[in-house]
């Protein structure tokens, strides 16, 4: 049914909780997995914040210092997806807005399911701009699963 899942990652617990079912699904149907995530700075500075003498309010994280969060990001997703007794078979960071880049990654890859946690790290933001995962139920091209 499924043979490539692609999960939206953002280091929340609910990201966790998508790359746990995606896994659940990929062992169920043979899938392949594929994890995606598209840092954002003010999520970087918000999580560095919580860093004792890191002064998130006055400064925003470096260029360096967002791809540093985000590949730790990644990795700790492709751990959970081990723990889980699934390989990931590709992963993606690219900055931009996080829908469209996991609808695109999506695309990409061929995929026919997209998992993401309903309420991420960036809740706070989508009270502006919307949740990233009502965007991916409308972008995609394919079947999407919320998770909580």
């Amino acid at each position: 049914m499924f043979s490539k899942i692609v999960v939206g990652v953002d280091g929340s617990e609910t990201s966790d909780n998508a790359v746990r079912i995606a896994c659940d699904l990929a062992g169920k149907y043979g899938s392949e997995i594929h994890i995606v995530h598209t840092p954002q700075p003010q999520t970087v500075a918000f999580a560095l914040g919580a860093v004792a003498g890191y002064h998130a309010v006055t400064t925003m994280p470096s260029h360096d210092e967002v791809v540093k969060a985000a590949q730790k990001i990644v990795d700790a997703a492709t751990d959970v997806a081990k723990t889980c007794g699934s390989a990931v078979v590709s992963t993606q960071i690219e900055q931009g807005d996080p829908g469209a880049e996991i609808t695109g990654f999506a695309q990409k890859v061929g995929a026919d399911l997209i998992v993401t946690g309903r309420r991420g790290l960036g809740s706070i933001g989508s009270l502006v701009q919307g949740s990233t995962s009502q965007q991916v139920n409308h972008l995609a091209k394919c079947a999407t699963l919320s998770v909580i």
